[in-house]
This record gives C-alpha cells, structure tokens and sequence, in this order.
C-alpha cells in the first residue's frame, strides 16, 4: 500500500507538472498583450512605451519563453505565485481567501448528488419496469442534459424573484441558516447532473448485486426484503460509486465558475474568469495549481479508501 502512494504522489506531480506547462504555453501563446489590457482596458490608443517596457521587466515578460518558465516553476517550489498584473496583489493571498468559498460550494454540491442520487437509484432499482423506474431514468436524463447556466436562471427567478425564499446572489457569513440559504441554489445548480449520474449508476450497481447468489440465498431463508437490501444489496451496490464521486468533484470543482458567476459567488471561479479575461496569466495559474491539486489529491484519497471498501482489490 504505502508502495502505491508513493507511485501515484509521484504520477500526480507529473499530472500537475503537465497542467502547469499547458496553461503556461496556452496563456502565453494566446494573442494580445495583458499589458496592454491593463493599461488601456478600454482598447483607446497605446500606453507610453518606456512604461510597457519597465513594466515588462518588472513581470519578466522581457525574458524568453523557456527562461519564463523555469523562473515560474521555481517560484511555485517557493509557493510564490507570483502577482496579479491587474491590481498588483499577490496571487496567493487572493487564492488563499477564495478557495474555501469554492471548496465549500464543490463539496455541498457533491453532498447533494450523492445523497438525492443514492436515493433515486435505489427506489428506481427496487421498483424496476415500474412507473417509478422510469420517472427516475427520465429526471436523470433531464438532469444531464440541463445546461447550469439555465437551471441556475430558472431557480433564481422561481425560489428568488417569485417566491423570495432565497437570496438571489452572494455568500452568507458563518456557518448558520443565512448561509445555508445561500447556499443552496449554487449547490443545487452545480450538483443537478452528477445527481443524475450517480442515480443511473446506483440504479445499474443495485440490480447487478441483487442478482447475485449470496442475496438470492439471503432472500430464499426468509430474510426479510428490508434488511436483504441494507445489509446485504446497498452496501455492496455503493462500492462503485466511491471511485465516480471522486472522478466527479473535479467535474463539479471546475464547473463551479459557472455557478459562481451566475449566483456571484465570491470564489476562486470568478477570480480565474477575470484572470482569463484579462490575460492575468498568474492569476489563471495559480487558480488552475489550486483546482488541479486538489483534484489530484482527492482522488488519491478516492483509490486508497476502495481498497479498504472492497477487499478484492490488490495494489501490488
């Protein structure tokens, strides 16, 4: 086990290396110049060339392509991502205080597609062939196919502007109701189509199992149907879900910058928009460093927790 760690921290530096190296070529690669976006935002004429020079030198953006690079590689191994070249900030203090917003909107987002999921794929398998079964099936088909910026849109006009259940925008403070309603939407919007996702797996992971022999035999002794399905079908049906919930936090850890911006939820989402809107390139890497490593990390966590779910898997 430990053998495998290291092998996989070792593939996940590599993983992460490459991430780094696609975004830098691609930030950089991109037409226009970020200086004169900051200087001019506008698009009205040119800024003073002597200080898009010296500004240059300050960003190292004078300096070759593969000379830019290794001094940013190094500067991460320092945990310097360097500043923004739009306000001047240091891009790990920002990173630093709007990661949680978005680590809590990914994971609450995830918590309701697993629980909502879970649940509609066990009532669906329980009740194959029947109206139920194909109810569910159809939401979750529905649910995939829901672009979030819509769905996003038609919950804040029913449970915001008509009913005024929930606020429209922004993130309550503390960890109390006010936060909880702010929540919700976002979390709803982002987690709708792993919902269905993990409802179509549960559902297929549910019949296979109670086919099985050792669910027959239970049933065949008179167990009753309840504790034949909690203790001996559910359980079993859930170990494939393990490893899609961890394929699926990035999904939704990425997809968060659509619902941050539609419920303007001051996360790291917003900030790598603005970063990529204005060519802000340490910006867009520092966020991608954050989003990407915890995507790594979490699906590290993922491969060693099924080893211990399921027995029959050997890491050699």
């Amino acid at each position: 086990m430990l053998a495998f760690i290291i092998r996989r921290l070792a593939l996940s530096a590599f993983v992460i290396l490459g991430v780094l190296t696609l975004v830098f070529v691609s930030m950089h690669l991109a037409p226009g110049d970020p200086l004169d976006m900051l200087i001019s935002p506008e698009g009205g004429g040119r800024a003073n060339p002597e200080v898009i020079a010296q500004l240059r030198r300050k960003y190292g953006l004078d300096q070759p392509l593969p000379v830019q690079y290794l001094a940013y590689l190094g500067n991460v191994l320092r945990f310097d991502l360097g500043t923004s070249i739009r306000n001047g900030r240091p891009v790990i203090q920002e990173v630093l205080r709007l990661y949680p917003a978005t680590f809590e909107l990914t994971v609450a987002s995830l918590a309701v597609a697993a629980v909502l999921g879970t649940l509609t794929g066990v009532l669906a398998a329980l009740n194959k062939g029947k109206v139920l079964d194909h109810l569910s099936m159809t939401l979750a088909l529905l649910g995939v196919s829901l672009p979030h910026f819509l769905l996003g849109l038609l919950l804040m006009l029913v449970f915001s502007l008509q009913l005024g259940w929930l606020p429209p925008s922004g993130r309550g403070a503390g960890f109390g109701w006010d936060s909880l309603r702010h929540l919700l939407m976002p979390a709803a919007t982002l987690g709708v189509a792993t919902t269905a996702i993990v409802g179509r797996l549960v559902r297929s992971s549910m019949l296979d199992v109670l086919k099985e022999d050792y669910v027959r035999t239970a049933a065949a002794k008179g167990v009753r149907r309840r504790t034949v399905v909690m203790r001996h079908a559910f359980r079993n049906a859930l170990i494939p879900l393990v490893t899609v919930l961890g394929l699926e936090f990035g999904v939704l850890l990425s997809g968060a910058v659509i619902a941050e911006s539609i419920f303007a939820w001051p996360g790291l989402g917003r900030y790598l928009i603005l970063g990529i809107n204005g060519r802000d390139f340490p910006v867009v890497q520092g966020a991608v460093i954050f989003i990407s490593t915890t995507f790594v990390l979490v699906n590290l966590v993922v491969d060693v927790l099924y080893s211990f779910l399921d027995p029959r898997v050997q890491y050699s």
